[in-house]
């Protein structure tokens, strides 16, 4: 029994699937991917996170920045800047395939499950890679300077907006992609992950829509969580800023409390106190900085699983 579901988002969760690909046959592992921060821009169809994860797992990332690709250039975006078009939200020459041929499939009737699995395959990601769902929902944040949509708080205004509530537009009415519920059902499945990505844009758009979170409450195999918080601090976003704003300890606490009855255990970095955690957890470096890291976290979390299936 060696199947994994792994629920994440766009950078850090990129770095533990491609850890567990290293722990288990990719073949065995599954992602359901956030797609609250999907959009279109400039009539294209833009998947962040799916794109994050596909170019993490096809070796094609920056590997400084952990999104978008190595060796990019920006021609597209240098002629767009000289007719005047929109440049704050910025579109490599190569990036701009993915989302061309994706408006492309779309157009013709085809669902994102469909283009994603294709894109992963023209690529030769043996893992399954799925969306939430084929229908559009949409992270919005009410902030101090009014409504905004994902993708215009977190690039073009850099999350400097401070966040008073967040909603997902679209999701009452969406359902879970095709096969998302029977990864999570899946009686011979060894562990659910939830990735250590941003708890509430990246990983609650995902508990939003109707039939995931019921499934994973009522899962058999454990579902363990991946604490975004690292020695007192989120490495990366607006993970620290988020919750200070939504009045929330930046604590382990704090987490638990927020997957509370859909996770069976967290797994935290040992910089951070676990004194007191409702909840069974394990302690580990947590730091992905290297490949060796995200197998090693990919390895301690697994590990959490099975402790708690017993």
């Amino acid at each position: 029994m060696s199947r994994v579901v792994v629920l994440t988002g766009g950078v850090g969760g990129a770095k533990l699937v491609l850890g567990l690909m290293k722990v288990c046959p990719p073949q065995e592992v599954t992602a359901i991917v956030n797609t609250g921060d999907d959009f279109r821009h400039l009539g294209l169809a833009v998947s962040p996170d799916i794109d994050t994860l596909l170019y993490t797992l096809s070796g094609k990332a920056n590997a400084s920045q952990g999104w978008g690709r190595e060796g990019e250039s920006w021609s597209f975006m240098d002629a767009l800047k000289s007719l005047g078009g929109e440049d704050w939200f910025l579109l490599g020459d190569g990036d701009l395939a993915l989302h061309v041929l994706r408006s492309q499939l779309l157009a013709k009737g085809q669902t994102l499950s469909t283009v994603t699995a294709r894109f992963a395959a023209a690529w030769g990601i043996e893992l399954s890679i799925m969306p939430m769902s084929d229908d559009p929902v949409a992270t919005h944040l009410a902030t101090d300077e009014g409504h905004l949509s994902f993708q215009r708080y977190f690039v073009e205004r850099r999350c400097a907006p401070a966040v008073q509530a967040i909603h997902f537009e679209g999701a009452e009415a969406a359902a879970p992609a095709p096969g998302v519920i029977d990864a999570i059902t899946d009686p011979d499945i060894r562990a659910i992950l939830i990735a250590p990505s941003n708890p509430w844009l990246s990983v609650d758009p995902i508990l939003a829509v109707p039939g995931i979170r019921d499934a994973l409450a009522a899962a058999k195999a454990p579902v363990v969580a991946v604490s975004p918080i690292v020695g007192g601090q989120a490495v990366k976003g607006p993970t620290t800023k988020l919750m200070a704003e939504l009045g929330l300890a930046l604590t382990n606490h704090s987490i638990a409390n927020h997957y509370a009855g859909v996770i069976d255990g967290l797994l935290i970095d040992g910089r951070d106190d676990a004194t007191g955690l409702p909840i069974e957890f394990a302690v580990t470096d947590t730091l992905m900085k290297t490949l060796e890291d995200r197998e090693r976290v990919g390895r301690a979390v697994l590990a959490l699983a099975d402790r708690i299936a017993g």
